[in-house]
């Protein structure tokens, strides 16, 4: 029997409040993050924002317990997935490569190397597929691959998304099901999902698939909640932790909270779409921004479904999907990493500032803001001391 081993690929957060600024670094320093007319200010402006910012990123950081808990909760997802998977016969073992912090994905190719698969399945722990989350992770993969013999002789299988995945989709519903009959008036209670927004141009210009497998999943969701509940339930879909001078998807979670209860919703099943674990923009963006702002337009009962995070429906989905992709097709990284034609990421043909729609990139909102006007003030000659506010 075939050693497989299962790679889940992340973001990775910050667990400490001292990790925070090398975080918020290697963040900024993926040009996928922030696009800029040339690689060589990359990493100085990365520096720069890091420094800057960090103390408000941890500030967000210790109002929810001073670090994020999205390694820990992933490495659960993790064990589980192997154990539903070996007792399925299946002789798995489970890999987290995160993004920007521990553990690296340079680390998880080491270990699968020591370990010796025969091959790899690479399961990135986003439902929705980008060209900033998914995609970059798959290039990351694609780069070692390249400068590794070793590794680029071990076939892999790559899952590119899974938004519409029937174990997917049945664990969310069942998840808003629960919440939706706690209300006091669960025939009426609104459905609102929140999903990580992307800019416009992303969608627009780059033809990134983001928004159409978000906007395809909550109506999937919504059919599966339908059939659970026996009735159906008004919903709205809006895109929150947007940042940055530029247009992002519309509409914003904080202006539909105050739409909808400007149009006397009460009670609000509040959804976070695009998020499989627990982590900064669930627990204090939802769980403290949000729910203030409902709170403000009169909505009186926030409920907030929690994060899949190890619910067994979701675990057992995703133990379909490794045996589906083991079965199926194989789809390689360049398949995987496979971007539409019209994307340049840089050097840009004109200014188009962009930033990504990963999980605890509102950390860095601030931040960014912060340097969307030290680009506008340097583009119009004024100094970079003014621009950051220290003159």
């Amino acid at each position: 029997m075939a050693r497989v081993g299962v790679l889940l690929l992340n973001l990775g957060g910050p667990e400490r409040i001292e990790d925070v600024g090398p975080f918020l670094y290697n963040l900024f320093a993926d040009p996928e993050i922030i696009r800029l007319p040339t690689p060589l200010l990359q990493k100085p402006l990365a520096w720069l924002i890091s420094t800057l910012r960090s103390s408000k990123s941890k500030e967000a950081y210790r109002a929810i317990g001073g670090g994020s808990p999205l390694r820990r909760i992933t490495e659960q997802q993790a064990r589980e997935l192997q154990s539903e998977l070996r007792q399925r016969g299946v002789q798995a073992t489970t890999y987290v490569a995160m993004r920007y912090w521990h553990p690296f994905t340079e680390s998880a190719v080491g270990d699968i190397k020591a370990d010796g698969v025969d091959e790899v399945v690479v399961l990135p722990l986003y439902p929705h597929f980008s060209i900033s989350t998914s995609g970059s992770s798959f290039r990351e993969l694609q780069r070692l691959r390249q400068a590794d013999p070793s590794f680029s002789r071990l076939p892999i299988r790559c899952i590119r998304s899974w938004y519409d995945h029937p174990g997917y989709v049945l664990a969310m519903a069942e998840l808003i099901a629960a919440g939706v009959r706690s209300c006091e008036d669960p025939g009426s209670a609104h459905v609102f999902f929140s999903a990580h927004g992307v800019p416009k141009s992303y969608v627009e210009e780059a033809g990134d698939p983001y928004q159409q497998e978000i906007e395809a999943c909550s109506r999937l969701v919504m059919g599966k909640l339908e059939e659970l509940l026996g009735h159906d339930n008004p919903y709205t879909l809006a895109y929150q932790s947007r940042v940055g001078p530029v247009e992002w998807l519309k509409p914003y979670t904080d202006e539909a909270l105050v739409r909808l209860g400007e149009e006397g919703v009460k009670e609000l099943v509040v959804v976070p779409i695009s998020f499989v674990s627990e982590h900064i923009e669930t627990l204090e963006e939802i769980d403290i921004e949000y729910r203030e702002i409902a709170t403000e337009a009169g909505i009186s009962n926030f409920v907030r479904v929690p994060a899949l995070d190890t619910y067994p429906t979701f675990i057992k989905g995703l133990a379909d999907l490794v045996q589906q992709a083991q079965a199926g097709p194989e789809v390689n990284l360049d398949q995987a990493a496979a971007l539409p034609t019209q994307v340049k990421l840089y050097p840009q043909d004109k200014w188009a500032w962009g930033w990504n729609n990963s999980s605890e990139v509102w950390n860095g909102r601030l931040a960014m803001l912060g340097f969307s006007a030290f680009l506008l003030e340097l583009l119009s000659g004024r100094g970079p001391l003014h621009a950051l506010g220290l003159l």
